[in-house]
């Protein structure tokens, strides 16, 4: 994955979590080793969530950690706490404000999709393109012409 493949995806996965709860600032620089290596920074302010894909000098803290371990925080499927004591992410800075902001973050709930409506089953149009057959019997030549027969005696 290229460092830019790895800014749009964490822009994309931060950008479903709801961030409104949060009424501090908090920018944490991350530094990415490795596969994608590069740094960006994930800001938190007046309940919006930031990634862009600069160095932030006056920020709150550092992380430095690989792009597979980035992707599963912004996944919500790494706790920052956890990364930090197994040593998957190493912090310089106010890792307690951090920890406190990104507590504070919820995945964005999607609006409940409705069931879809099951339509009345329909003849096909084929059946209409076609005339309908019709059962009348003529009458038969023969009555026809001996009518005429006796009209004319």
């Amino acid at each position: 994955m290229t460092y830019d493949e790895l800014v749009k995806k964490l822009q994309k996965n931060y950008g479903n979590i709801d961030a409104s709860a949060v009424k501090e600032h908090v920018a944490v620089q991350f530094n990415i080793e490795g596969e994608g290596e590069g740094a960006l920074y994930v800001e938190v302010a007046d309940g919006k969530l930031d990634v862009q894909p600069y160095e932030y000098y006056d920020h709150d803290a550092v992380l430095t950690t690989n792009a597979d371990v980035a992707l599963k925080l912004s996944e919500r499927k790494v706790d920052l706490q956890e990364a930090y004591n197994n040593e998957s992410v190493k912090v310089w800075g106010d890792l307690d404000k951090v920890l406190s902001i990104f507590g504070q973050l919820d995945v964005k709930k999607a609006p409940a999709k409705k069931a879809p409506v099951k339509k009345a089953a329909t003849k096909s149009t084929a059946s209409k393109a076609e005339p309908k057959k019709t059962t009348a019997k003529k009458a038969p030549a023969k009555k026809a012409a001996s009518k005429k027969a006796t009209a004319k005696k």
